[in-house]
């Protein structure tokens, strides 16, 4: 190989010449600089580069303010410019052409670039971080449209940038002027009607969401993946594996995200980790510039562009994706260290039209506060019981934020994630059964950062909650179509889990002042309104299904154990009326701003983590 900074580094005993070989093959591999090898798989500390470069001679350049000539830097290739880890920026007074790069003492990249363009070159010391930041402002506008509007382009029926169509909004708002005119006419009967169909709805929906729990709760009788099958895994069979970190302004969290992935039990040179920061968030760039141990992930830097959304930086961040699966995880995320070679052994048993395979995600902060603990009961039941439910019945299932795993190949078929809907995951679990594939379980659990403020919470189930409805109105544009793509079972799940979740939230405060108005303060109109019986159902209704959800919710302990919160089950009615109130929000953000990205705090337990507060 022709000479490069770590030659040098050997030379003067600031790198192990035994791992010379292991660079020099990751770099072949993935068709890296040597450099961007060594610094993206934790051989070499950037502060420690740093300072070797000063020693010879090289000043460190701020190529972010430097003069930049674009024809020079339009002809190349970001992919190239973002895997060797170099700049032209302009010519010098000599006739040469000065090239910003990480590796200045790169002879094979200074050969490469006389090739191109067949004049002298001259080379600069420059932070690798600020040249793939420059490199991505300046040439990823086509990948960053891409990202935005690929799914748009190629399946818009499938795309949540309308939010409603001309046939759907002519459908509600007929629908609300027929109940209108029917309150006009006949108010007694109507409302009467009404209130039976949303007292039994609400019912239904909890049933439904009971089955689905007793269903998923037949999968603890067996273990898709064991301990037998992850021994006998060779590591050189294992493919390259590809992590997604989608973060903003995640200063903090950076070092506790490197020692969470050091955890995974998965060989090094296999794990293509993409770190996706945003082009305006210097606080998490200068955090991972200041690290002063290595740090095993690639920094991909995401162009400005509206909508800002994670599945944005997440489309983005795979047209430089090499793996032949690919997860995401969060900032704050544990995952379990053998979950990756569980899921490479899942796939490899299942069929080939499997796709997904979800990973169960809990709580290392459950006992924090009562909201950690409600969270931690909604969490253990609807992962570990209502998504394996939903599995043996082969419906669509709403894949989590996190902890989900695809075939590459595949995700990028689908269309990847819609950078319009704020619920991306759960749209894309639709998606999946939509287009004819289906997503397994893998019984594996991530641990992730309950929400422990309220307003935090609020914050971040209403979008959540919006991006149900989002999911809701794009798949049922057209509900004969859907139908004969999914068949009838797969409608009725739909319909029930994605829409039935938030119209449930909708109706449950309604439902609760019927019944408070009655049952304490029972007023004499209300009995003159409804007929006895009418009154009886309703409440019946209600009173069962919080009975059922707070049974659900006790239900939830028993696979993990969490016996000390089963008490905190009977806080559900309470817990059900902030989610009514995140609802609200929700859908009145639907209609006011159906793109916009509530953010929600991070780092604010003082479990396991530090209380510093940042933003996602």
């Amino acid at each position: 190989m022709a000479g490069c900074a770590l030659h040098s580094m050997i030379v003067e005993n600031s790198f192990k010449e035994d791992k010379l070989k292991e660079v020099e093959s990751i770099a072949e591999t993935y068709s890296y600089a040597p450099i961007k090898a060594a610094l993206n798989f934790g051989y070499l500390v950037r502060k420690d580069y740093t300072l070797f470069l000063e020693k010879k001679g090289y000043s460190i350049l701020d190529v972010r303010n430097e003069e930049i000539d674009g024809t020079y830097i339009n002809e190349c290739d970001i992919q190239h410019l973002n895997s060797y880890l170099y700049l032209p920026l302009r010519k010098d007074t000599d006739g040469s052409l000065l090239v910003a790069a990480a590796d200045p003492l790169d002879e094979k990249l200074i050969n490469t670039l006389y090739v191109k363009f067949k004049i002298p070159i001259k080379t600069l010391a420059a932070s690798d971080l600020d040249i793939i930041w420059m490199a991505h402002k300046l040439r990823g506008e086509f990948y960053v449209k891409e990202a935005v509007f690929s799914l748009m382009r190629k399946d818009p029926a499938s795309s949540g940038l309308t939010t409603f169509t001309n046939g759907q909004l002519i459908s509600i708002f007929s629908a609300i002027a027929i109940i209108l005119v029917l309150l006009v006419v006949f108010f007694v009967p109507t409302v009467t009607v009404l209130n039976l169909l949303a007292s039994v709805f609400f019912l239904f929906s909890i049933l439904f969401k009971l089955f689905l729990a007793l269903k998923g709760s037949m999968a603890e009788l067996h273990e898709p993946v064991s301990k037998e099958d992850i021994a006998k895994v060779k590591n050189e069979t294992l493919p390259i594996y590809t992590i997604l970190l989608p973060v903003y302004k995640e200063d903090k969290l950076i070092r506790k995200l490197i020692w969470n992935l050091r955890s995974l039990d998965y060989p090094k040179s296999k794990l293509d980790v993409k770190l996706l920061i945003e082009e305006d968030d210097d606080k998490t760039l200068n955090a991972v510039r200041e690290l002063d141990f290595p740090a095993n992930f690639e920094v991909i830097v995401v162009p400005f562009h509206m909508p800002k959304t994670k599945p944005k930086a997440c489309n983005y961040g795979l047209f430089f994706s090499r793996g032949e699966y690919l997860t995401i995880y969060d900032a704050e995320d544990v995952p379990d260290s053998n979950q990756l070679k569980k899921v490479v052994v899942l796939f490899r048993k299942l069929p080939e039209d499997f796709v997904v395979i979800q990973g169960a995600l809990n709580y290392f902060n459950k006992n924090e506060n009562i909201l950690t603990r409600m969270f931690t009961l909604e969490y253990s039941y609807w992962f570990d019981y209502m998504l394996p439910g939903l599995e043996t019945l082969d419906v669509p299932i709403p894949l989590g934020g996190t902890s989900n795993h695809f075939k590459l190949d595949k995700l990028i078929e689908l269309g990847a994630w819609d950078p319009f809907n704020v619920t991306e995951d759960a749209d894309l679990g639709v998606r999946v059964y939509d287009k004819g594939f289906k997503i397994g379980v893998a019984n594996s659990t991530t641990l992730e950062e309950a929400n422990n403020e309220f307003f935090n919470w609020i914050r971040q189930r209403s979008r959540w909650i919006k991006g149900y409805m989002q999911t809701y109105l794009v798949h049922m544009r057209n509900p004969v179509k859907l139908i004969r793509r999914i068949g009838w079972q797969g409608f009725f799940g739909f319909n029930f889990f994605i829409g039935g979740t938030s119209f449930t939230f909708l109706l449950y405060p309604i439902l609760l002042l019927f019944f408070v108005l009655y049952l304490i303060f029972n007023f004499v109109g209300i009995r003159q309104l409804f007929p006895d019986w009418v009154l009886y159902v309703s409440i019946f209704n209600f009173i069962a299904g919080n009975v059922l959800m707070v049974y659900i919710n006790m239900l939830a302990v028993f696979k993990r154990r969490y016996y000390e919160l089963i008490l905190f089950a009977l806080l559900n009615p309470i817990y059900w009326l902030m989610h009514s109130r995140a609802a609200y929000k929700g859908l009145w953000q639907l209609i006011t701003k159906p793109f916009y990205w509530e953010k929600t705090n991070h780092g604010l337990t003082k479990v396991g983590s530090t209380t510093t507060s940042v933003t996602t």
